[in-house]
């Protein structure tokens, strides 16, 4: 098989979808496809598989452009949900142009893309569902609790300075208030000066707690994306959708990233999610984050929330931008009600 060298186009992209949207096009032969797009992808769910393919885009802090960049993204996707996803990321599968010109998947001819093929995981197993639905028990919360506790007490330490780390994090601060502030929005100036300014004076009254978060080797090699619809709660829980397309993103304070997934899952109701997430954390490993510094990353998590909300008004049609708007403010709200807390 030879990669695909020529110009893609957004036809070549249409032509992939609408042909993955066929239950032909499946060697398991569907009775039907259902299909989700994501800012990043596309996801198409058989009966017993999910195949995401990696939309042909480019920002700042990803690249997808090109075939064989996504072609090493699908296998660093592959490798990294090896950890906390064992048997759920299964193979990198090539979709070609046979000798006819016809797609199909694997097979000789011309790869055109490349997708990730999964174990389907059960919708009504979700963490962010059984939080909705009011079903989530306690015997759950405990399981992922102790599985994410134990993928941090094993995972190796990362160098890096103090004061780089501080710097850091006055950077994104800094970026998500720049981006919420911009009139175009229509979000609540306020609103995003309060919470931007509660977080600016924590970072310069108490430098010493993120810096020490370095200093006693608490920063590794993470998730980067933990959300409650990345968690699914079977006999073995399943932390899926490991971020694979920066490194960086990953390179976190287990303190943050479980302060992330414990905003979002008190933002759909569930606040006692994150008593047994730090409790399995500090019993695992020994290191007891300080409070403050939990409640700053619940903050500066929800307001990263509610840049990421307000950029898809750049995606959709004018009709939909009150939805967002109102995700957006409703994460500046949270952040609101963490910051005088720390």
């Amino acid at each position: 098989m030879e990669l695909m060298s020529r110009p893609e186009t957004v036809p070549d992209q249409e032509a992939r979808i609408a042909f993955l949207r066929q239950p032909q096009a499946w060697p398991e032969k569907p009775a039907r496809i259902e299909t989700i797009e994501t800012h990043m992808s596309w996801v198409f769910l058989t009966s017993r598989h999910a195949f995401k393919l990696k939309k042909p885009v480019r920002y700042d802090y990803l690249d997808f452009s090109t075939v064989a960049a996504r072609k090493m993204n699908c296998e660093e996707e592959l490798r990294l949900n090896q950890r906390l996803a064992p048997d759920i990321y299964l193979d990198v599968v090539p979709l070609v142009l046979d000798g006819d010109g016809k797609m199909r998947l694997g097979g000789e001819g011309e790869i055109i893309d490349w997708l990730v093929m999964m174990r389907r995981l059960p919708a009504e197993r979700m963490l962010d569902y059984l939080i909705r639905k009011r079903a989530l028990e306690p015997m759950d919360t405990h399981a992922v609790a102790e599985v994410l506790a134990r993928f941090y007490r094993e995972s190796t330490p990362i160098g890096i300075g103090g004061s780089e780390y501080l710097r850091q994090y006055e950077h994104k601060v800094r970026m998500n208030h720049d981006a919420l502030a911009d009139p175009a929005y229509g979000l609540p100036a306020a609103l995003v000066e309060a919470v931007y300014q509660a977080q600016r004076q924590f970072l310069t009254r108490t430098p010493e707690l993120l810096e020490q978060r370095t200093t006693n080797g608490r920063i590794i090699e993470g998730h980067g994306d933990l959300r409650p619809e990345h968690v699914c709660v079977e006999s073995l829980p399943v932390i899926f959708d490991r971020l694979e397309f920066n490194r960086a993103f990953r390179i976190i304070d287990p303190a943050d990233e479980l302060a992330f997934l414990a905003m979002e899952c008190e933002r759909l109701g569930a606040l006692q999610v994150e008593p047994e997430l730090l409790g399995a954390y500090r019993r695992f490993t020994g290191d007891y984050p300080p409070p403050h510094l939990v409640w700053f990353y619940k903050a500066h998590r929800a307001c990263l929330r509610a840049r990421l909300a307000i950029w898809h008004v750049h995606d959709l049609a004018p009709d939909a931008w009150p939805r967002w708007r109102a995700v957006a403010e409703e994460y500046l709200h949270l952040a609101e009600s963490y910051s005088g807390k720390f």
